[in-house]
């Protein structure tokens, strides 16, 4: 179903479409690809909204800091002093974190409106980044697939293709309140999180990787069995299984209160997770907990980091799968 949402000041209008499958309901913007809304029905058979989202489009232009729902790019996370070399060549890209790059720019991906068509239990969101936009080379074109599955999985799939050789990092920034208070009211740090993840990337006070891979063993970042979350965290962990070609589950997020369980697949590498202390009002912090899959923070100036380099003739693709259940 596609509804009209809202207007942008330029005339741009932004459209709603909702999927349901399998006992479970999605809502997704045109705008920013925001999921808004996830529906899904706690341990007694009671439905809530299990993401943080606004009701309306004027509170996404009004609070675009905590890229509610969004999909990220060109480059998810941090990119130090807003530059790279690649090839011998330096780009200086656009800065908006302090002195770095966060999040593809001051316009990246989470604020422009995407292409969308309806394809079988879901929709294809596409747009073209164009050569020098915040910064990056090249010309992209990015193809972002989100699909119900039979079991009321979604699945987001990631494509993209270059006319010149640059960096690629693409996510979801959804946060996930399990305990069904999608408004924002509440706290997730009750929330239990098992990470396969027996390795960390440590960052300075800017939140840039010092390049350490750091051993989570007997640190408060030692997610391999579950605990609570707590709060304090907006760090990457480097995944067990690295990069593969198929999504494997790599993380469970859990609800004691509502009975619902949360789980990540993906192919990439890291996963970011940002118990969203600084969320700012409306939301109270805490109110969510962000899982982004990813490759690692400031990897375009990591050569020991996995690369993100895509060159043209290459397709970058990347795929992440979240499960619900109850327990």
């Amino acid at each position: 179903m596609n509804e009209l949402f809202g207007t942008l000041s330029d005339g741009t209008p932004v459209h709603r479409w909702t999927l349901e499958r399998a006992g479970v309901r999605v809502r997704i913007l045109s705008y920013g690809g925001i999921v808004q809304d996830v529906e899904v029905p706690d341990r007694d058979g009671r439905t809530g909204n299990v993401v943080l989202g606004f009701t309306g489009l004027d509170g996404y232009l009004a609070h675009p800091e905590p890229f509610l729902g969004a999909l990220i790019g060109r480059y998810a996370n941090r990119i130090a002093g807003a530059r790279f070399t690649l090839d011998g060549t330096e780009h200086v890209l656009a800065r908006n974190d302090g002195p770095n790059s966060l999040h593809g720019g001051e316009r990246g991906f989470d604020k422009r409106v995407w292409d969308v068509t309806e394809v079988e239990h879901g929709l294809r969101l596409s747009l073209v980044s164009e050569d020098g936009e915040e910064g990056f080379p090249g010309r992209l074109e990015v193809t972002v697939t989100y699909t119900l599955d039979e079991r009321g999985a979604l699945h987001i799939a990631y494509e993209a293709v270059t006319d010149a050789a640059t960096h690629v990092n693409l996510t979801n920034h959804t946060y996930w309140n399990l305990a069904g208070s999608g408004s924002g009211s509440g706290s997730a740090s009750g929330h239990e999180l098992r990470l396969a993840a027996s390795r960390w990337t440590p960052s300075g006070p800017d939140l840039i990787p010092t390049g350490e891979l750091a051993d989570v063993s007997g640190t408060r970042y030692d997610f391999r069995e579950a605990r609570k979350t707590g709060s304090g965290y907006d760090d990457n962990f480097a995944l067990d299984k690295g990069v593969t070609p198929a999504a494997e589950e790599v993380a469970e997020l859990y609800d004691p209160a509502s009975g619902r369980v949360l789980t990540v697949a993906t192919t990439e590498p890291g996963m970011q997770v940002y118990t969203a202390d600084h969320i700012g009002e409306p939301f109270e912090p805490g109110a969510g907990i962000a899982l982004e899959t990813q490759h690692f923070p400031d990897s375009p100036n990591r050569p020991e980091f996995p690369g993100t380099v895509l060159r043209p003739g290459e397709v970058f693709r990347s795929g992440t799968v979240y499960g619900f259940s109850v327990r």
